[in-house]
């Protein structure tokens, strides 16, 4: 630690500290990049938050009380990576501090944190006076811009450009900052942002007015569930598949009970589809009687004669003309 950083973190201290004494460290605060909620530092904002920036306390979880200050920053400098561009296609740009801290044995396990990359994504808050709009370039704190956040237009993404910064309050260690490299919140104030809501918003004064929202916001919400269950069946159309399947595998079960009764009673398996019975119990008994009438009818006399003057040298279609006899009796 040289004499110059010395002579910095000694414009803040009641008294002149010594090297081991302190703890110093760089942090990111922000850069001029896109971030997680659609908006980006101007570069004249981050020139001037170089120079608020210094002095300003860091905390935890933007918590502002006194019990909660953990490291001051002593020197910021704004940096241009000039071979990286932003997702915009410009110069890269971002805002580089040091911080210090006096060592104790309250924040030895913070040291410990920073030193181990734990405590690491940082947060800033400031105030601006404009955001513009990178579409149209029209401040939205103060007029009404047709442009939505994240939207891409003519193939550009908009987003808020935070412009006009009148004050750094303090930077924090958080868990997810709103930057990709850093973090950023933003002051919220009430007083603009319920302008741009009476710029967004028209009342509605008329029952036909009423009536078209209401319509609209049944629509979208007919159309969004439809979308989700775009290609799902009807409680009767499954009811009716199931059926189907249901009926498709007992007809399966039922044919090979045939052909089992069939091979069991010595029939030719081509028979199987002539037995009947709705269970295993049927089916069996009724291959075992057609067993019965073809055994016999290999017995009997070669030539069959049927009521209706049919004969037959074949033992199994006198076996079948004898039971049409049967069933006619």
């Amino acid at each position: 630690m040289d004499k110059e950083t010395l002579e910095k973190i000694g414009r803040f201290s009641r008294r002149e500290l010594k090297e081991e004494e302190l703890y110093t460290f760089p942090v990111i605060l922000c850069d001029n990049e896109i971030d997680r909620d659609c908006e980006r530092f101007s570069d004249e904002a981050l020139e001037e938050l170089a120079q608020l920036y210094v002095g300003k306390t860091g905390i935890i979880d933007h918590d502002p009380s006194a019990a909660n200050q953990s490291a001051r920053i002593y020197d910021v400098t704004l940096e241009t990576d000039s071979e990286k561009l932003t997702s915009y296609g410009t110069p890269y740009k971002r805002l580089k501090a040091d911080a210090y801290m006096v060592r104790t044995a309250g924040n030895k396990d913070l040291i410990a944190e920073i030193d181990a990359g734990i405590k690491k994504e940082v947060s800033v808050s400031c105030s601006s006076t404009r955001k513009i709009c990178s579409i149209c370039g029209a401040d939205v704190f103060g007029s009404s811009c047709e442009h939505q956040k994240g939207a891409e237009y003519d193939g550009k993404v908009c987003c808020h450009i935070l412009d006009g910064i009148t004050n750094a309050y303090e930077w924090s260690f958080v868990a997810v900052p709103a930057q990709i490299n850093a973090g950023v919140t933003k002051k919220y104030s009430p007083k603009k942002e319920e302008k741009k809501m009476e710029n967004e918003f028209k009342p509605i004064t008329t029952q036909a007015e009423l009536d078209a929202a209401v319509k609209s916001a049944v629509d979208a919400a007919v159309a969004e569930t439809e979308a989700r269950f775009e290609g799902w069946i009807s409680p009767e159309e499954h009811q009716k598949q199931l059926d189907e399947l249901t009926a498709q595998k007992q007809e399966s079960e039922l044919k090979a009970l045939r052909i089992k009764a069939a091979i069991a009673a010595g029939l030719p398996v081509e028979l199987a589809e002539k037995l009947s019975g709705a269970d295993e119990e049927a089916v069996k008994k009724d291959a075992e009687h057609l067993s019965q009438i073809i055994s016999k009818s290999s017995k009997a006399t070669p030539k069959f004669s049927a009521a209706e003057g049919i004969t037959t040298d074949d033992p199994i279609k006198a076996a079948q003309l004898e039971m049409l006899a049967e069933m006619k009796k």
